[in-house]
Order: structure tokens, then sequence, then C-alpha cells
């Protein structure tokens, strides 16, 4: 009996179960400031700097590229150099290194410079989830790891991680599992202040390619910055994130077509569990109720009902090769990527678009900037993202991205947070290791 018993505790609290198929993914944490041990570029020449930034805490695993407050920007000139990035991968004498950097992002060595020129710096304001790239050998070596706030990166137009400016290591989305993880601190990367499980985020492009980014000052949270799509902050635009933005009625909507209004509206949605609602699902309740004014970027708890059944896949789609859909400024129309060789993969292609999308809403337009209001409200709080059990679903287009920190409400309402015990029985669960 004792031995029995014994066999059954050994199957409880092993991660991937007893014949069961939950395990945990393998995450190399990346701190800021931490050269890579095998980087495409030599960091010393100043190819990006990265920035103190604390990780703000939000629910629901999975954000879109559009989603409000999930990037940051700053006052100063730039946070990563592309042109020098450009003439390194160009020169002649790195062309191996161009071959495996080129490959990694689906495009060949000839697309590189039109490629880098649809891309933005932004600065992380989430510890976020990527599949990593070291050159080791003359090749692209991947792997997945935790990047920290406060990280300097390049997005795409869809908002998607592409390359660390740092080093100039190409990035793609996180392959597995985004709530069942095992984060690794080593190399020097040791375990930062406010690192929270709950806190991290994998990204996943959004459903149509934008025509500028709406960034948060890191500094200065109530400066917001609309940055034109492939600049690099020259031609930014600022603007007042304390305005007021009202929430839209959306009982009887689907929660595709609420996720769009609000990101309109300048306000954020997310959810609970580690995959969003489907589309088709229908919104039945918002937190805070129709009406109620809240600050830029601040986010909106929907509760949800019926839809598709399935959560949406962990794996994000890849971008989409077609002509982009662009709103808001924007100095000139992003360039379509030309076709690929035969001898590299093609161009990222993302899901086609649901059969029945939700009906088009007007593009975001940041407030313009205004004088001070009277009393300036606090920075929001963690968001509170609480919907029914998710569902599968094709990404929810939005013009562009709208950012701030996220906000919690008081209302409770059933959510399905990630535990931070082992898992059992096949229990979402996100664990961290030291070594």
């Amino acid at each position: 009996m004792i031995r029995r018993i014994a066999v059954l505790l050994v199957c409880v609290l092993v991660v991937s179960g007893c014949g069961g198929s939950a395990h945990a993914f393998a995450v190399k944490a990346v701190a800021t400031g931490v050269p890579s041990l095998a980087p495409f570029f030599d960091e010393k020449q100043g190819l990006g700097q990265d920035a103190v930034v604390r990780s703000l805490p939000v629910q629901g695993t999975l954000q879109q590229g559009d989603t409000p407050g999930l990037y940051g920007g700053t006052k100063k000139p730039t946070v990563c150099d592309v042109a020098k990035l450009k003439r390194f991968l160009t020169d002649p004498a790195n062309h191996q290194k161009a071959v495996a950097w080129s490959g990694v992002l689906g495009i060949t060595t000839d697309q590189i410079p039109a490629y880098l020129d649809r891309l933005t710096p932004v600065l992380l304001r989430h510890d976020t989830l990527v599949q990593n790239h070291d050159y080791k050998k003359g090749k692209a070596t991947p792997y997945n790891s935790l990047l920290q706030a406060g990280i300097a990166i390049l997005v795409d137009e869809q908002g998607e991680p592409a390359a660390k400016c740092s080093c100039g290591n190409p990035l793609r989305p996180f392959k597995g599992d985004a709530s069942r993880i095992s984060v690794k601190f080593a190399d020097g990367n040791k375990k930062w202040s406010g690192y929270k499980a709950s806190s991290v985020v994998a990204v996943r492009p959004a459903a149509q390619r934008m025509g500028r980014l709406v960034l948060v000052d890191i500094g200065d949270p109530d400066r917001g910055i609309e940055r034109p799509i492939g600049t690099a902050g020259k031609h930014d635009t600022a603007f007042d994130t304390r305005q007021r933005h009202a929430v839209p009625d959306l009982t009887g909507a689907t929660f595709g077509q609420a996720r769009q209004q609000l990101v309109s509206s300048g306000l954020a949605v997310g959810y609970s569990g580690s995959a969003p609602p489907s589309d088709d699902s229908k919104v039945t309740a918002t937190d805070p109720p129709a009406g109620t004014e809240l600050r830029f970027g601040e986010y909106v708890r929907l509760s949800v009902a019926g839809g598709t059944s399935g959560g949406a896949p962990s794996t994000p789609p890849s971008p989409t090769t077609s002509e982009p859909t662009t709103s808001g400024p924007t100095l000139s129309p992003p360039t379509s990527t030309a076709p690929p060789s035969t001898s590299t993969p093609a161009p990222p292609t993302s899901s086609p678009p649901p059969s029945s999308p939700p009906p088009s809403s007007p593009a975001i337009k940041p407030p313009p900037p205004s004088s001070s209001p009277s009393g300036s409200s606090p920075t929001p709080d963690s968001p509170t993202v609480v919907t029914d059990p998710p569902s599968a679903s094709t990404p929810v287009t939005s013009s562009a991205p709208v950012t701030s920190a996220p906000v919690t409400t008081s209302t409770s309402v059933t959510s399905r947070a990630p535990v931070t015990g082992d898992p059992v029985t096949g229990t979402p669960t996100l664990t961290a290791t030291e070594t």
C-alpha cells in the first residue's frame, strides 16, 4: 500500500503528469542590459539601449500587437539604431549572418533593407515571451526566452516583436503554452525585482497591418506618443493620456466587435485563462458599465457567453503578406514585401480574417495635447480581465495599437488566474527556477 501511494504521489508531482500531455516549457530569462553570449551584432557598438521599466501586471497571457498599454516610448532621440543594423546586415562581409537573420524572419537577404524600413523601435512594458535566436556556428539557434520589461525591441506592422535592439538578434512568436513555463535565470540574467509570473505576456500579431503605433512615455505616463510605423522618434506627436473615454454599450455585441470598439475608443480589453474567448462569444456585461469615463488605455472587463468551443491557439499566426490597412497619420504607406526567392522561406503570413468579421469602426485618434486637467489621475493599477471559459478565435483587427497602463476594477467575476504551484492533472502553471 505504501509503495502504491508513493507511485501516485510521483505521478501528481511530475510536471508532465502520469501519462498526461501537460508539461512546462523551458524559458531562458533575458534581463535588461545583460549582453547576449552569442549575438548577431556587437553590443559594444551601441545598436540599442534598454531602459529601467517595472513590468505591469496583466491578465490574459496572449496579447494582440495592438493592445493598449503593450509598448512604451521615450523622449530620447532613439532606442534603436535601425540604420546601423541595416548597414551591418547589408555589408558583404556579414553575408553569412544576413542569410541566417533573414531566414528567421522568412525573407531573403535582398529584402532586408525594405523589411527594416517597416520596423518600429519600442520599449517593452511587460515581461514578454518570445522565440529568441543566438548566432552560433554560422546559424541562427532558436530558444524560448522571457525578455524583461524595459528591453528595446523592433516591432513589425502588426505589433509583433521582430528583433532585439541591443544585439540585433531576430525574434519570433513564443512557441508553446504561455501558461505553462519554467523560467531559468542564468548567465548573468538574475531574477529581476518585480518579476511575477502573472505579469508575463506573449504577443501575437494584430490581424491587420497598422499605419502607426500609439505608445505611452515610460518616464511620464500622462504623455502619449503617436509614432508612424517605420520611424524611430523624429516624427512623434504627443497627446495627453489623461483624456477620458466613455465605455461604449457593448451588451449583445460579439467579443470581436467589443474588442474593436474598445481599442478604437482608446480603451483595452483582456480575458482570464490562457486563451481569449472566441470572436463570436456574446458580451453579457461590462465592468465598469457603459457610460463610465476611463483614462486612456484603461481596461474594461467583459463577461461573455456562448461562442465556438475551445480556446485560441497559443502560437500566434504569422504576419500577412497582403497590402497593409493603415490608419492615422503616417509618413508613407508601408512597403509590401517582395516575393521570396525559391531558396528561402516565404515571408510570414497570417491566418485569414474570420468569416464574419465585426463591422468596421473608426480609426483611433489620440486626443490632442491639452492643458493639465484639474487634478491628475493616478496611474492605473493592474488589469483584471474576466470572461467565461475561452474559445477559439482569430485575432480581432484594430486600426492601431494604443497604450497605457492597465486598470483594476472591484467587481468580482469568476476568473481562472494561473496558479503558481506544480500543475496537477493538466492545470495551467507558471513556474520559475533560478540557477
